[in-house]
């Protein structure tokens, strides 16, 4: 049984759904074919009923009896060519006498005789048998009591009165019946296989196109191909198709965007790589032709490569950052407390400006968020505060009801250049002398989405750059987290 439902489970999806339409064809035909044969018997049967029925002879029947008990013959005397009328008198005991218009007998059974016995004279018993030459026959018995002699005025014995006729032309036309049933069923069935093979092909054409654009995609690696789908389609297949595309088009998308990062990253790359290789040759050519570089200038050369690789280490880590896949970060995903968040972001940014006034009014807030990227988020938009506000400065930080501000006093982004502050490697013209690799606010605002909120970036009133932070969250940590 295993090995049939491998087999079947191995052939072609369109061979599988003309099988089982042809099964389910055929078990309906044949339920219908059964039904209507065993129909058709109960009625030619009730026909042959009827008719025995009408050959009891009525109330003269106990007369008949009597006759032919008195003058009892096995043999019949009627024209035994044609027969079609059996009519005989039994005893209890199985004794035979039949009538003068029999033209045979019908072999008694011992269902028969008690049947005769019982004596029920209101009740008419019907059974299938044989006459003397073993022909089939339709049987009806009425048992009729005792006879009494008519001399003595004796009871004799309990006598049933007994009539058949031929089941031939009855069986021909059921078994004509059933040829032509199972004629019509076997054409049934191969007409359902082959509308079922020309379904299967008619719908899974879109399946085979998807096919084609599946292989086509995994040889060519093109990634631009788009199955055609009707707008009113809305079965299995068409959203089969659907999806496709959306993810044909994803892919193309996230192709796209993965090789602008690269492009983007090469170019990033290139500025500080130059640099260090400019410097360390100087460095080095200094030490091959023994002509020493002044002690300011040298500590100016290892101050720069210092500061370049410092960026290198930002800019590479930065890519790791926007290189994790979703299903990295949502593992770390637990409930974070956004005030101590806040609070160790403050702390840095201090460190990085001592000669800023950094102000901060945090309250409560829980967040669900992966901890140390939402620390690096907030991070970055101190570092930028801290980057563009002057010397002496003042920073304003607050927190309330999961919105964090972060307001610097610097020169502001124009208004032209708002829209691209998210953007990767994007950087401000007059920030461009400055340390950064352009991608910290876009690591932001990653971070910020996949905690479920938003933020913003708008020039200030009275000059400087205002950062807004809404995240859902709660005054309170949830229970399990305390």
């Amino acid at each position: 049984m295993n090995t049939l439902a491998r087999r079947f489970r191995a052939l072609p999806i369109r061979a599988r759904l003309s099988m089982l339409v042809a099964a389910a064809v055929a078990f309906a035909v044949a339920a219908v074919s059964v039904t209507c044969w065993f129909i058709v018997q109960g009625k030619l049967y009730e026909q042959l009923d009827q008719d025995l029925q009408r050959g009891m002879k009525g109330p003269q029947q106990f007369n008949i009896a009597s006759f032919a008990l008195s003058n009892c013959s096995t043999t019949p005397q009627g024209n035994a060519v044609f027969r079609n009328n059996y009519s005989q008198v039994v005893t209890d005991a199985g004794k035979i006498c039949v009538t003068d218009d029999s033209s045979g007998t019908v072999k008694v059974t011992q269902d028969d005789k008690n049947v005769i016995k019982s004596g029920n004279t209101e009740k008419l018993y019907y059974r299938d048998g044989t006459d003397s030459d073993g022909n089939a026959v339709r049987v009806m018995i009425h048992p009729l009591g005792s006879t009494r002699n008519q001399a003595t005025g004796e009871l004799g014995p309990r006598v049933g009165f007994m009539v058949a006729v031929p089941l031939k032309s009855t069986q021909n036309t059921l078994n004509d019946l059933a040829l032509l049933l199972l004629l019509v069923s076997g054409v049934g069935v191969i007409g359902a296989g082959a509308a079922g093979l020309a379904v299967a092909r008619a719908g899974l054409r879109p399946v085979d196109e998807l096919t084609e654009a599946v292989e086509h995609v995994a040889r060519t690696e093109d990634l631009s191909i788009r199955i055609p789908v009707e707008e009113a389609a809305d079965d299995e297949v068409a959203r089969l198709s659907r999806s496709f595309n959306s993810m044909t088009t994803s892919l193309a998308s996230s192709r796209e965007l993965q090789q602008q990062l690269i492009a983007d990253a090469g170019h990033e790359l290139r500025t500080p790589l130059t640099s260090l290789r400019t410097n360390i040759e100087l460095l080095t050519r200094s030490e091959e032709t023994g002509r020493p570089i002044p002690p300011a200038d040298r500590k100016a050369l290892l101050a720069s490569v210092k500061a370049q690789m410092t960026e290198l280490a930002s800019l590479i880590g930065d890519l790791q950052e926007l290189s994790r896949s979703e299903g990295q970060r949502g593992e770390r995903v637990q409930v974070v407390a956004l005030q101590d968040t806040v609070e160790a972001a403050l702390n840095r940014a201090r460190l990085r400006g001592p000669e800023l006034k950094i102000t901060a009014d945090v309250q409560p807030w829980f967040v669900r968020a992966e901890p140390s990227a939402l620390e690096r988020a907030i991070v970055n938009i101190l570092d930028n505060a801290v980057k563009f506000s002057p010397e002496g400065g003042t920073i304003d930080v607050a927190l309330a009801r999961g919105v964090l501000t972060v307001r610097d006093h610097g020169p502001g982004i124009p208004e032209d250049e708002l829209p691209h502050v998210f953007d990767r490697f994007w950087r401000s013209p007059s920030a461009r002398a400055l340390p950064g690799s352009g991608l910290g606010l876009s690591i932001v605002a990653r971070t910020v989405q996949q905690a479920g909120g938003e933020v913003t970036l708008a020039r200030a009133e009275g000059g400087g750059t205002v950062a807004t932070v809404r995240l859902p969250g709660a005054l309170t940590a949830p229970p399990e987290t305390m």
